[in-house]
């Protein structure tokens, strides 16, 4: 494979379909970092649909030595109920940091979707299922810093 073609590779945009907690994982650690202002927030009942646009760290990019960002949207089927814990909707200078995506399953298939964000933020789906799809949305962009985690730290003094 020439470099070109593992440079085009690199440069594809991420989806995924999430069915059932492994994808979900993927798609948490894809997410981890992302920045969200609330205005990027939507919840359909009609459709219950909750869906939202993010500005992920494009992991790939940070192995590669650049620090980059790219919009992603993503959404969640059969949500009946969404609670927000620690903030309001009315908060239109707020941004989140969200942390992970997990799901914890009450009335199988049927479940809690939860959303962590940074400061004890949080976000609480009711689904019927666990049904969820993420795309990156357009371009990377270069930023001037991502965040370092202890981890980053442990691994880097091996």
């Amino acid at each position: 494979m020439s470099a070109n073609q593992t440079s085009s590779i690199q440069d594809q945009a991420l989806r995924f379909v999430v069915l059932d907690e492994e994808d979900l994982a993927v798609m948490s650690a894809h997410l981890q970092d992302a920045l969200l202002d609330l205005a990027d927030i939507a919840y359909l009942p009609g459709a219950q649909r909750f869906a939202l646009v993010v500005s992920r760290i494009e992991w790939q990019s940070l192995a590669a030595g650049r620090q980059e960002r790219r919009r992603a949207g993503f959404h969640f089927e059969q949500v009946s109920r969404v609670q927000r814990i620690g903030f309001g909707q009315n908060d239109p200078a707020l941004q989140l940091q969200l942390l992970a995506v997990s799901f914890t399953p009450t009335d199988s298939p049927a479940g809690e979707v939860r959303l962590t964000f940074a400061a004890g933020k949080a976000i609480k789906l009711d689904v019927a299922c666990l049904e969820a799809e993420m795309r990156d949305l357009g371009d990377r962009w270069p930023v001037s810093d991502c965040p370092k985690h202890q981890l980053d730290d442990a691994n880097a003094a091996r």
